[in-house]
Parts: C-alpha cells; structure tokens; sequence
C-alpha cells in the first residue's frame, strides 16, 4: 500500500496566508529547518497567489543554494545548509534591504523603499525577534562595563562582547551607532 494513505495527520500551524505548511505531524519539540520552512511556505504562496512573498522566498532560497554549493567545496558534495547558515544567509539578505532602503530614500525613490521595505518585512519573518535600541544599550553599557572600555578606540572590544549576545536580532549598524554614542563619539 501507499505510504500515508488513509492514515490521519495533524495538521500544523499556518502562515499568514491561512495555507497550512506541511502534511507531517507536529511532533513536540520539533523545529521545522528554515529552508525546509522556506520551500513549504514558497508552496503556499503559489498555491494562494501572493506574488510578492513567493518572488522573496524564491530569492532567499536562491541565496541558501549559493550559500550551500559554496560550503559543498568545505563539506563534501552532499552537504545540505543547516539552520545556523541558513540563518546568516537571512541576515546577509536582510542587510542588504535595508542598505537597498537607504539608498532609496538617499535618491528621493520613496516607492522603491517601500517595496523593499515590504520584502524586509517577510525576511524579519525567518529571523529572531529584533532587538529594540534600549535592550541594545543595555547590552552595550554591559559590555563596556565588562571590557573597561573608556574612549571610541575601543569599541571593537566592545562589538567583540556584543555581536554574539545580538546576533541576529539586532542590526550591527545600530549596534556600532550606540557603542559609538555610549564610548564618547558622535
């Protein structure tokens, strides 16, 4: 007989789209792999029609490809892309939005900004919750506290202690603005 015919599966959570992800059952303590997230929510954005979301996913499963092929050279041929590369792929995707938001509103194309904006808003999706700028500080003046930082010539010190505590959910831009703020320069 066919493997999964006739028998019941849970059905998991769904996406903002109301499409469910996957026919596996939701086992307790399992994490879906974020490609594997990425491949089964570009399926149901086709299958809904949301045609920006599914061109984004298709995106960033393009750079998890490129990211895999290279690491495939380190690895062996078969190696596949795990959740902490998948997760530095996002955040490399991620920065260059909002550099791509910068440069927008830099040259006065407000409507460029906000399609970028939007497709940074489904990447943020697959990330860590982001940090505000207070949770940040706070970690900075620890760091500092720790490093016994005293002028701006320390602050890779300082980013040395914080990066690791923010990764990925917070942006190394405004980590380096409010060290730079914190440790005297402007």
């Amino acid at each position: 007989s066919v493997i999964g015919v006739g028998t019941p599966r849970s059905i998991p959570s769904t996406v903002a789209t109301g499409l469910t992800l996957s026919c596996e059952p939701e086992r307790e303590g399992y994490r879906m792999p974020i490609k594997q997230r990425i491949v089964e929510e570009m399926t149901a954005a086709m299958k809904s029609g949301a045609k920006e979301r599914l061109g984004v996913l298709r995106m960033v499963k393009a750079e998890m490809l490129k990211a895999e092929v290279n690491l495939r050279g380190q690895k062996g041929r078969d190696y596949q892309l795990e959740d902490p590369e998948a997760m530095q792929v996002l955040m490399s995707y991620a920065k260059q939005r909002r550099d791509s938001i910068d440069s927008y509103r830099q040259g006065g194309r407000e409507d460029l900004a906000a399609q970028e904006e939007s497709e940074l808003a489904i990447v943020l999706e697959y990330l860590p919750k982001q940090m505000g700028a207070d949770e940040v500080r706070r970690i900075v003046i620890e760091a500092i506290a720790e490093s016994g930082a005293t002028s701006v010539k320390d602050t890779g010190a300082v980013m040395k202690l914080v990066m690791p505590k923010v990764k990925g959910a917070a942006d190394g831009k405004m980590v380096n603005q409010i060290v730079g703020e914190l440790l005297g320069g402007k």
